[in-house]
């Protein structure tokens, strides 16, 4: 515990360099939440062929980053299903033109995001979510995979590293979502075909600081980090981005061997 509160308190004291600010704007009321998890639900899960795995690695409060792969239109909508507390996701602001979808997309806590203000703004909306304590829903390749033979997977972009280390004790947990593209292909299904196996597997989760002390993670100690704090804002970001990259490719590496297609 010890060594760990002096890497805590190593971390800290670089905040200047890795924190992303919050956007101080309150998180979407989801009153419909409730009821769509109490009544919808179980009236869905009966017509699906669904297995859901590993949800007890999925921790029921406090802040959480669900990282999964990204095939289909209906993978949030799997992982707000399966995840057992209410699960933010960031949309791009097409998907709130049309006043059905849109009512859809705010019952269940997504939050819109203008397409015309960068990777940085979406950011700090991510951050909102995580400051205020609550499960954030993230793709960290970024896109939907359009990829037509596998491996679908695509490397992962190091958005998702950069919001664990600002709240480096949310818990990010690894998700492979298995046949939601036969499920629900993109311009082809109009709708889901309901008899199509789909499967969720969910890893067990890490936080930023044990990742940064585990041997097989970031294996940074207190002196390196006491270190990086005298060195060139150049020097500092370059040697972050390392870690960026380390972890996200590790993370990708983690929704592969959960079975991620």
């Amino acid at each position: 515990m010890p060594e760990m509160e002096s890497v805590v308190d190593a971390w800290q004291s670089l905040e200047q360099h890795w924190l992303i600010p919050t956007t101080n704007q309150e998180l979407p009321r989801t009153p419909s939440y409730g009821f769509l998890r109490l009544f919808l639900s179980p009236f869905l899960r009966p017509m699906l062929n669904a297995k859901m795995n590993g949800l007890h690695n999925i921790p029921r409060k406090g802040p959480v980053i669900l990282a999964a792969n990204h095939l289909s239109h209906v993978d949030p909508i799997f992982v707000i299903a399966s995840a057992r507390r209410t699960t933010h996701y960031l949309a791009k602001d097409g998907h709130f033109k049309n006043k059905l979808l849109a009512a859809a997309m705010r019952a269940t806590g997504q939050i819109e995001t203008k397409r015309d203000k960068g990777g940085e703004d979406a950011l700090s909306s991510a951050a909102d979510v995580l400051d205020s304590g609550q499960a954030l829903g993230i793709f960290p390749e970024g896109t939907r995979s359009k990829r037509t033979e596998a491996p679908y997977l695509l490397p992962g972009k190091t958005g998702v590293a950069r919001l664990a280390a600002s709240y480096p004790n949310a818990v990010v947990v690894p998700i492979a979502l298995l046949g939601t593209r036969a499920f629900m292909k993109p311009q082809e299904h109009k709708v889901p075909r309901l008899w199509k196996p789909i499967s969720l597997s969910a890893g067990q989760g890490i936080t930023w600081i044990e990742w940064l002390q585990d041997p097989n993670g970031g294996d940074i100690k207190v002196q390196q980090l006491t270190e990086l704090a005298d060195r060139d804002e150049h020097e500092i970001r370059a040697y972050l981005s390392s870690l960026y990259r380390k972890f996200t490719d590790q993370l990708m590496g983690s929704i592969s061997a959960l079975g991620a297609p």
